[in-house]
């Protein structure tokens, strides 16, 4: 994992069960970060395979930092909410690592919506998708 200060500041928005599932930003892909983390026992479904659950916790931190590194410029402040979440599993996740990034499809001045996938050897082989719809709000002057 890189020491970059972005990366930092990404991470630095990851929900709690990020670190507990080892997720990390493992190298940026135009300017996005690629969260990753190692088969285990804390992200293992059935033996040898990855629980869909873990699988679909990568794709949404995935999708919440691309989101997060887009709106950072204009919007430091700027609040995410999740409205609506699709996932769609397209073949098991088996003992290795996987890979997860997010790429937003597009974002108004309340709603954004965001696309991430997740691999293993080859990003152009997913094994699942999720599309997320995201509701955005300043926060309130104090």
């Amino acid at each position: 994992m890189s020491t970059d200060p972005d990366m930092n500041a990404i991470l630095g928005f990851m929900p709690p069960f990020a670190e507990t599932m080892g997720i990390t930003v493992d190298h940026l892909h135009n300017g996005l970060p690629v969260m990753a983390f190692d088969y285990g026992p804390q992200v293992m479904g059935r033996p040898g395979f990855l629980h869909g659950g873990a699988m679909s916790g990568l794709m949404e931190i995935a999708a919440i930092a691309a989101l997060r590194v887009t709106v950072a410029a204009d919007e430091p402040a700027v609040r995410i909410k999740p409205v609506n979440i699709t996932i769609n599993f397209m073949r098991g996740g088996r003992e290795a690592r996987t890979y997860a990034l997010g790429e937003v499809t597009r974002i108004g001045r309340r709603v954004a919506n965001v696309e991430a996938k997740a691999w293993q050897d080859d990003p152009a082989k997913p094994i699942a998708t999720i599309f997320m719809n995201f509701l955005l709000s300043s926060p309130k002057p104090a």
